[in-house]
């Protein structure tokens, strides 16, 4: 489902260096090597292959094989809390013990027509357009049109079509938006293309550059970072008194909940300005 869009962004990167290669045929070879059900790191496999292709440099290969050619999951201890291990990569059909169904026509496409359906449960009210930047995908406009009619409509202020589910929690505006600490790349930013509605264009930089924010009234108003048993906050504008103690409190339940027993604290720097 993903292989075009994950092929195009790879390629962005590394048009040059891959100029030439048979990407087809480089899949087939890296799941060839893969098919034993062994995890293989990236080094590993494109080790497998560079007598086969010597031209490249290895972490373009690297990213080509693993980010788009060949669908693989990683392995234990990668992904379990307070565990750490390199990558490891399994292909994906070893994993789930089957192999993946090819994806169905647009307007007949069920898992198109439940993406649609998560994302808005996660996300919506929300634009196509907001979809699209969440996964990257083309081809969704018939998923969205299959499933149009069990959907609700809203206009934003700037006159642009919202998408919702029927039943789903559409709170108050004026609903009281508690302090929130967030982790590097969360969707609640990434989810969408107008992502003006919760960070100021001034500091849309800094979830892609991995950033950990406070939202503040549900906007973001601070980074965090944790050093020396401290939670760090460093506010990106003035924050009322109010505000201030509304994120101490926050954040102290935060150094609880990453203290393991040991001794943490919260310091909230001085507004800029």
């Amino acid at each position: 489902r993903h292989d075009a869009m994950l092929r195009q962004r790879v390629l962005g990167t590394y048009r040059r260096e891959l100029a030439g290669i048979d990407l087809g045929e480089l899949g087939a070879a890296g799941r060839a090597v893969m098919a034993d059900g062994e995890p293989r790191s990236m080094a590993e496999l494109v080790g497998a292959l560079a007598a086969r292709w010597p031209g490249p440099p290895p972490r373009a290969l690297g990213e080509m094989l693993i980010a788009a050619l060949v669908p693989v999951a990683q392995t234990p201890p990668r992904g379990l809390w307070r565990a750490k291990g390199g990558v490891r990569n399994v292909l994906l059909s070893s994993w789930l013990g089957r192999e993946m169904a090819p994806p169905a026509p647009d307007g007949a496409d069920p898992v198109g027509q439940a993406l649609v359906r998560r994302y808005l449960a996660a996300f919506g009210p929300a634009a196509s357009a907001d979809l699209r930047a969440w996964c990257g995908l083309g081809g969704l406009p018939a998923a969205v049109a299959a499933i149009r009619e069990e959907l609700v409509t809203f206009r934003d202020e700037r006159g642009r079509e919202l998408l919702d589910l029927p039943g789903a929690p559409r709170p108050d505006p004026d609903t009281p938006a508690p302090v929130r600490f967030l982790p590097a790349f969360d969707n609640a930013i990434l989810g969408y293309h107008d992502r003006g509605r919760i960070i100021d264009d001034a500091h849309r930089g800094l979830s892609v550059a991995g950033e950990r924010v406070v939202l503040v009234d549900g906007r973001v108003a601070a980074t965090w970072t944790v050093d020396a048993g401290t939670v760090a906050v460093a506010p990106l504008g003035r924050l009322s008194p109010a505000d201030r103690t509304a994120v101490a409190e926050e954040g102290r339940e935060l150094a609880s909940f990453l203290s393991d027993g040991e001794s943490h604290r919260v310091s909230v720097a001085a507004s800029p300005g």
